[in-house]
């Protein structure tokens, strides 16, 4: 298959390393068997074989089969020894071969076939005849060639495959976020709805006799209502599951309690609150006490027990969230990999954080911090 991509700098390095160590070689005689006649030819021959080494990945059959056959054709016209630097070539151009195809298809066994056919040519017009330790250098120097390729896209194959699999981790990590956001938000929502409704109604028990038309629009506005609940509930009744039934009742006036339980674990926690605090809708207060909530539980498992501070910042118009952690105490390590591992009650770490905070417009940063700690910061807008 022809890979239109240009030559790396691996290409370059291995293209001048054959290169010069042909003309090396070419020049300064080869230890074994005399120099060879027309040795400008020759030389010119190392240049054209570093060239085609070049660009050997985008068509690896090709100049495999043309090497080989040349060499093969130059083996039987005036047979002499081959130089080192034709044998490592022949190597270099098998391992890409089977880097870059299936090692079932057509070229990968035709690839061989002609490696086969270059070694063997090569053998047999070693002056003095090849010996056996000399074939089985040869025959064990090819083996590990195709060995290494086929273990090189082995290799990509499951990094691809790997990738593909993380990729998809993270879509199903963010789909099943949204869908406990969602569950959450629904509970929050049907029970103000159903507030609403309730207070109508007490609304319109309260009327006199005489205000008809009054009591048919508080009757109409029960009935919507009524009607939206079972409508929520219809719609998304399905997202609904166990850890739903008390999820609205968390917000930032239960942070304390929070800490208590984090400190509980390990974890010695310092709150700081600045600014005048100010009600916030149910849905942005859920919001903001799960990403205190999942930043801290991250910090206690990935820092262990350590020290933590959580400022929450009123300010006009925006709400401000930061947990900075010091990291790991002397003589722990930090866990491994990055956080993204599941956060409180099924969520994500980072994806959950970033998600509740992008479904009010906001933003949120988190990583390393100078110090060995971790940072993380969420702006709410108000």
């Amino acid at each position: 298959m022809l890979h239109h991509r240009p030559p790396t700098l691996v290409d370059w390095l291995v293209a001048v390393a054959v290169g010069l160590f042909a003309i090396a070689e070419e020049i300064g005689g080869r230890s074994m068997g005399p120099s060879r006649e027309d040795l400008p030819i020759w030389i010119a021959a190392g240049v054209v074989t570093a060239a085609g080494v070049l660009f050997r990945r985008r068509v690896p059959f090709a100049i495999l089969c043309v090497y080989s056959l040349v060499n093969v054709l130059l083996f039987a016209l005036a047979p002499q020894m081959a130089a080192a630097w034709q044998f490592y070539t022949e190597l270099v151009l098998l391992f890409t071969l089977l880097s870059e195809v299936r090692p079932d298809s057509v070229k990968a066994v035709t690839g061989l076939v002609a490696s086969g056919a270059y070694v063997v040519s090569m053998l047999a017009a070693s002056s003095p005849p090849a010996g056996w330790g000399d074939i089985a250098v040869a025959v064990v120097m090819s083996a590990i060639a195709a060995g290494a390729g086929l273990a090189v896209r082995r290799h990509r194959a499951l990094a691809a495959q790997a990738a593909e699999r993380g990729e998809l981790l993270a879509r199903e990590a963010v789909s099943e976020e949204r869908a406990r956001i969602a569950r959450e938000l629904h509970d929050i929502v049907a029970h103000s709805v159903s507030v609403m409704t309730m207070q109508t109604g007490g609304v319109r028990l309260m009327l006199r006799e005489d205000q008809e038309r009054e009591r048919q629009v508080l009757a109409s506005i029960e009935e919507t209502g009524r009607g939206a609940v079972e409508e929520l509930r219809r719609m998304l009744g399905l997202l609904r599951g166990p850890q739903a039934d008390a999820g609205h009742q968390a917000g930032l006036d239960r942070l304390d309690d929070l800490l208590d339980q984090v400190r509980a674990a390990g974890l010695e926690v310092a709150l700081e609150t600045r600014g005048d605090p100010v009600p916030l809708p149910a849905g942005l207060d859920l919001s903001a006490y799960r990403i205190v909530q999942e930043a801290l539980t991250n910090a206690l498992k990935h820092a262990g027990p350590t020290r933590a501070a959580v400022t929450v910042d009123y300010r006009p118009g925006e709400l401000h969230l930061e947990v900075v952690d010091h990291g790991p105490r002397q003589g722990r390590t930090r866990a491994r990999g990055p956080r993204q591992e599941s956060g409180p009650e099924g969520g994500h770490g980072l994806i959950g954080m970033r998600e509740r905070a992008a479904l009010f417009h906001g933003t949120l940063t988190a990583g390393p911090l100078a110090s060995g700690g971790f940072g993380v910061r969420a702006v709410l807008p108000l």
